[in-house]
């Protein structure tokens, strides 16, 4: 019904829209997600022909198939006929749209080419859930809700073919976004629907599609329900992980820096944590993966670290049976399991500490075959008792500066800078007398950190974290978590992440694997 091909908007020099394609078909409900600013309105805007009545220096190119007819090409009046009609939109600005002066049911009324169908009106009204007792009102003696059902109503009237929805459910409640939602449903059946919102739980209770925009490109699409189970694009995790979720109890996470709109390369590429040099200077192309398309030069998130089948004993015991998991860049994996489950075990077969009998693994799709300096430089571990973590015979300095001096990086004035970097990062001092304390000095909250700073200062591309809260107090314990948190936001860790503590896990966790008796029992999505 709806196809759209290669759409350029721009507001003077500034380029909005950079090539949408997409096609809408009858019955289809399709969301359209992104953060605020990104040109999601100016879509809804180009479709129902109102772009150059809101902004004078708006340019356009691309196609707009309404049923085979080029929108761009009909006159005023010709789009006039088709708007309301056959095609018909709830704006999100509703202040700006309802007629101060004229009450609710004449403004109806004035749709259906001033006929006084009261029957059709009331109707419509009640189908929406809007008061018919407040129908000879004035728009300001309405609340927003009701104003925002005033709108769904005007947009449904006169059943059209395609509806354009712009942020329909803003002013609502819970309780009363989801009854709208299912209104919308109902009176949709038949046509073709574009949700463009920010309000991804709108996006997930509504559509059957959904298309993420980002910088006035789409970046990914596919199934609603696969775009927010399982997370494609790096943007779109980032998007989705901003969002307040009732069912999630991860804490809210969310992306570096600010949106941009970039002319050259990947418009994500300044965001991203695992960017690399073509993103910078050329476009990606959007690509099918399987139901998905996404526009990215790595394929989507990367997966980089892969256990097949490991499996490990110590003498007659056997520890771990044929384990398998995979990490995601950016992402943190919990494994969840008592004491002795083999938790521990497998995070010292991944460090190379020890061998197992059987099963092989995989860094960034290549083969484990050795674990040497490049190795480590991108995987570390933080272990679980501090203490012992760190030599009692190293300064603060010398602690974290270990592992440069191991592989080889910078003379000592660059270590020293690497240094105190990294401490700021973790939120410790960089001060001459903390420099050159000892771990004895340190509370168990400061150690940890300084743990963690150990760990991160080679910039790995994962980090192993083996209970590394669990001789915490409660509120030493979150502070350590949400800088974990705000250190994978910013580079992009991938964290496998050890605990018996379900309630920890929750809070941290991606996705959790329980592990009871070497065995993986089961995987739950967050």
């Amino acid at each position: 019904m709806l196809k759209v091909h290669d759409l350029v908007v721009s507001y003077g020099n500034k380029t909005i829209l950079k090539g949408l394609s997409f096609e809408i078909s009858r019955g289809d409900v399709i969301a359209m997600i992104g953060e605020s600013g990104t040109g999601k309105t100016t879509i809804a805007l180009s479709i129902i022909g109102l772009l150059r009545e809101q902004s004078a220096d708006a340019k356009i190119s691309g196609q707009i198939l309404f049923n085979g007819i080029n929108l761009y090409r009909l006159t005023d009046q010709e789009l006039r006929e088709i708007r309301w009609k056959k095609i018909s939109i709830v704006f999100q600005n509703v202040d700006n749209i309802l007629n101060p002066v004229i009450p609710v049911y004449s403004q109806i009324a004035e749709l259906l080419g001033g006929k006084s169908n009261r029957e059709k009106i009331y109707g419509m009204l009640s189908s929406t859930g809007f008061p018919i007792n407040k129908s000879n009102l004035y728009p300001h003696q309405l609340s927003m809700g009701e104003k925002q059902r005033l709108l769904v109503a005007m947009a449904y009237v006169l059943d059209p073919d395609l509806v354009v929805l712009d942020e329909p459910t803003s002013f609502l409640d819970s309780e009363a976004k989801d009854s709208l939602i299912s209104i919308i449903k109902s009176l949709s059946r038949s046509k073709a629907v574009l949700l463009v919102t920010h309000d991804l739980d709108t996006a997930r209770k509504l559509s059957k599609k959904t298309i993420v925009l980002y910088g006035g490109n789409i970046v990914e699409s596919g199934p609603t329900e696969e775009i927010f189970s399982r997370r494609g694009h790096p943007y779109t995790r980032g998007l989705i992980r901003s969002y307040p979720d009732m069912l999630r109890t991860k804490d809210l996470q969310g992306m570096k820096g600010r949106p941009e709109f970039i002319e050259n390369g990947c418009p994500f590429w300044s965001r991203c944590t695992q960017h690399i040099d073509i993103c910078e200077i050329q476009k990606p192309i959007i690509k099918d993966y399987g139901e998905r398309k996404i526009a990215c030069h790595r394929g989507g998130i990367i997966p980089l670290l892969k256990v097949e089948d490991l499996g490990k004993s110590f003498g007659s015991e056997e520890i771990l049976k044929s384990v398998n998991f995979e990490i995601f860049e950016g992402e943190t994996l919990t494994l969840l399991g008592k004491s002795g489950s083999g938790k521990t075990t497998i995070a010292r077969i991944i460090m190379g500490f020890i061998n197992s009998e059987k099963g092989k693994m995989y860094l960034e799709n290549k083969p484990v075959e050795k674990w040497d300096a490049e190795f480590y430089r991108k995987v570390q571990i933080v272990f679980q008792d501090v203490r012992s973590a760190v030599s009692h015979r190293f300064n603060i300095l010398d602690a974290v500066m270990e592992p440069l001096v191991i592989q080889k990086l910078g003379d000592y004035k660059q270590r020293v800078q690497v240094v105190k970097k990294v401490l700021d990062e973790v939120e410790l001092p960089i001060d001459e007398n903390f420099l050159h304390s000892y771990p004895h000095h340190l509370s168990g909250g400061e150690l940890q950190r300084v743990v963690i700073a150990r760990a991160i200062v080679l910039s790995p591309k994962l980090i192993i974290a083996d209970e590394p809260t669990s001789s915490l107090d409660p509120s030493i314990q979150a502070k350590v978590l949400k800088l974990l948190n705000r250190i994978q936001e910013e580079r992009g860790l991938g964290i496998l992440f050890i605990t018996h503590d379900l309630g920890v896990a929750r809070k941290v966790s991606d996705r959790v694997l329980r592990l009871n008796n070497g065995i993986i029992e089961k995987e739950r999505l967050k």
